[in-house]
């Protein structure tokens, strides 16, 4: 998994780059950035689509 699919990754064009809006705290961000981990908890499928490819 990585950020470029996750729905929590939005692009702010006032700074022209994206970056990660998921609602965290500073404990949380800094446990993310301190722990070695195998994905991101704050993970979120951002395809749209895959709801409809379900129902097919």
């Amino acid at each position: 998994m990585n950020c470029e699919t996750c729905v929590f990754y939005d692009y702010d064009e006032e700074y022209d780059e994206y970056y990660c809006s998921a609602d965290m705290d500073e404990d949380d961000y800094a446990r993310l950035m301190l722990e070695p981990q195998k994905s991101c908890p704050f993970w979120r499928d951002g395809d749209e689509y895959s709801v409809v490819r379900h129902q097919i």
